[in-house]
């Protein structure tokens, strides 16, 4: 197992992509920690986790409340031996559909803040963490740079987390701490044959099991030389 004995946070663990990326940690041997603001849903994650064999702990918390975020971080790492990977796929509150000079500025500017906040306040409160004892890996979810119109504040929001993880990066890592984002186009599908995207090389969009496997990948120590560095799962869509 990629992750046995790891200690797991996920951020946004109720959503379609947390939920995935939770499921493959615990496959991994990961203790996953859920959080989200509806716990019927988190709940249900975490019995199939369960069912599965894995373990796995559920909190109500919101992620733009920095204290809040700071507390439950404490009580994971006093709970286990630290906290080993935090990963971030809460929602951004997005509007989409609407030119952006047609859009009030508050809700152009909503997503990028939202992004902005979660991710900082759930990244430091893990961090603070895996510094003492040199280790740990920050895991971000963000969008794709193709430039799609209507997208209201997405693209701004999805090229801020890029470089509040450069930023991250830069800092942690000398202490041992690896930060990597995962890029994916707009929705991931539920399974083969669907979600096709015309522009991408590969002509389609990743399942929520392809990028559970890349963060599973990317939380692991098999991937303990990156860091700094984006995941491109947009399957051509973005090409560098």
């Amino acid at each position: 197992m990629l992750l046995a004995g790891k200690t797991a946070i996920v951020h946004g663990g109720s959503g379609a992509v947390g939920a995935a990326v939770a499921r493959g940690f615990a496959r991994e041997g990961a203790v996953v920690h859920l959080t989200g603001r509806t716990v019927p849903r988190l709940e249900d994650v975490a019995r199939r986790i369960r069912d599965d064999g894995g373990t796995a702990h559920v909190a109500e918390l919101d992620a733009t409340d920095r204290d809040a975020v700071e507390r439950h971080a404490d009580m994971v790492a006093a709970q286990g031996l630290g906290i080993d990977v935090c990963f971030n796929a809460t929602s951004n509150d997005d509007v989409q559909g609407i030119p952006l000079f047609d859009m009030a500025l508050a809700d152009v500017l909503r997503p990028v803040t939202k992004a902005m906040t979660t991710t900082l306040t759930t990244a430091t409160a893990a961090a603070r963490h895996m510094v003492r004892v040199g280790s740990g890996v920050i895991l971000v979810m963000g969008g794709g740079r193709e430039a799609i119109p209507n997208l209201g504040g997405s693209h701004m929001a999805w090229s801020a987390l890029s470089g509040v993880c450069r930023q991250l990066a830069s800092e942690l890592s000398p202490q041992g701490v690896r930060v990597l984002w995962l890029l994916s186009p707009g929705s991931p599908t539920a399974g083969e044959g669907a979600g096709a995207d015309e522009g991408s090389l590969l002509t389609k969009r990743p399942h929520y099991d392809d990028v559970a496997n890349a963060a599973v990948f990317a939380a692991s120590d098999w991937a303990r030389t990156m860091t700094a560095s984006e995941l491109n799962l947009t399957g051509g869509l973005v090409v560098d």
